[in-house]
Parts: C-alpha cells; structure tokens; sequence
C-alpha cells in the first residue's frame, strides 16, 4: 500500500535509538526528506552513514533556547513525530524535583515546543500536515514505580487532542501511538527479568510484547494521507492490554 510519503519533510525527535531511529529508517525508505534530532551526536553520526541525505540536528529538546534555536530555522516541514522521552522511575514517596522537571520539560513540554514551530510553520504555508505524538500504554493505566512517566504520557495524550481541536482547522491532524513495552534493546534491558515480564505479559491479551517495527507502521499510517479523518485520536499498539 503506497502511503504517498514519498518528497515529503518529515522531522523526527529521538531519532538516535529505537523507535525513532527505526522510524527515520522506514520513512527514507518511503522516500520522505527526513530531519533527525537526537541530543547524542555520535548517535546521529552512524545514522547518517546508515541513511545518507538524513539531515541530523543534535540538540537537548530539555532546553527551550537551544531548542529554538536549533529548530527554528530548520525550514518547511509536513510531518512530525514526537518520539523523544525519558523514563525515569522512582516509587512515589521518592520521587523527586527533578525526575519531576525533567520528565516533564521532555515529554511534555518539549511536545508543545517542537509542535508550535512546526505547526506555525504549516499555517504560514497554508500546507496541510500530520503530527503523532508518540504516548504509551501507561498514559491510561497506573504502573508501580511509574508515576511521573505515567502522568507525563496522559498529559500527552490530552495535549493530542486539544492539538487536533485546534489545528484542525488549518488541515492539520494530530494524532498519538500508545504502545505497550517495545523491544528495543533498552526495552529488552529493561523487561529481561522473566518474574516481571510475566506480570506485564499476562495483561496482555496477545501473550506479547511490541516489536519496533509494529510502532514504526502504525506511525506511518497515521502520517500518511490514508489517515485522513482520524485526528485527536490515541492509538493503542498494546496487544489488548488497554481492553482488560
């Protein structure tokens, strides 16, 4: 299925690892322009020896004045993802301010940051756009140790919709993925300890944890043009855990 991304611009945060680096990968591939930004240089250095013509941006989108500055003059872009977050995970009574400022400043703040640049950009075009956040299965489910991440990724998932309200209107959709653990090697590190894979696994109807590619697809569909009325919408990529 042709998803019709081919001379497009697309800006991807967190594109150094992962999900985002496996995402930068399928949209070259789909023959869209792509700007990475990743805020670890010698990431974006083998990504660019991988995906020749990718135009890397290395930048701490925890920083607003850098950000900007980094962003600001990056030029005409049609699709955006929002892939770069942190994890940082404390129980509740140790949380602390900065897992607090942090977490926040780049799973959320960041979002509106990147989004309005983009968006702005869009509007002055008078171009058409997409933008996917990308949330988790824990924006909608309480997790032990996970209360900050948690709160930052169902903020993120009403920030998507007031987003789709409004900039629908400027033919702008905006949509979020809510995917369940992923096994990118930090995921495998993370969930290698069989007690507590089986406690999450056994939620999930499937039996099953994500491959990165099962995001990366469902990002495309949402960028492309065959997901032209869905906007403000947050997509489980969960196996069934958000049905139980």
């Amino acid at each position: 299925m042709d998803l019709g991304l081919s001379g497009r611009r697309a800006l991807v945060t967190g594109a150094g690892k992962g999900i985002g680096r496996s995402l930068v990968q399928a949209l070259q591939k789909a023959g869209a322009r792509v700007v990475a930004v990743s805020r670890t240089q010698a990431d974006l250095d083998s990504l660019v020896r991988e995906c020749p013509g990718v135009q890397p941006v290395c930048v701490d989108l925890a920083d607003w004045e850098a950000t900007e500055r980094a962003l600001g003059s990056v030029g005409p872009v049609d699709l955006l993802v929002n892939n770069a977050a942190v994890a940082l995970l404390q129980p509740f009574l140790e949380v602390t301010k900065e897992a607090c400022s942090t977490s926040f400043d780049v799973n959320l703040r960041a979002v509106i940051q990147v989004s309005q640049i983009v968006a702005r950009g869009m509007i002055e075009r008078g171009a058409p756009g997409a933008i996917v956040n990308v949330s988790s299965q824990a924006s909608q489910r309480a997790i032990t140790n996970h209360s900050v991440y948690c709160s930052t990724k169902g903020a993120l998932d009403m920030l998507t919709k007031v987003m789709a309200l409004e900039l629908g209107p400027h033919k702008i959709r905006v949509n979020a993925v809510n995917p369940t653990v992923v096994m990118t090697p930090m995921g495998r590190a993370n969930w290698s300890d069989t007690h507590k894979a089986k406690a999450m696994l056994d939620r999930i109807p499937l039996g099953m944890f994500a491959e990165v590619e099962n995001v990366v697809d469902a990002i495309l569909f949402l960028l492309s043009d065959r997901s032209g009325m869905t906007t403000g919408a947050t997509l489980p990529v969960d196996g069934g855990f958000l049905a139980t």
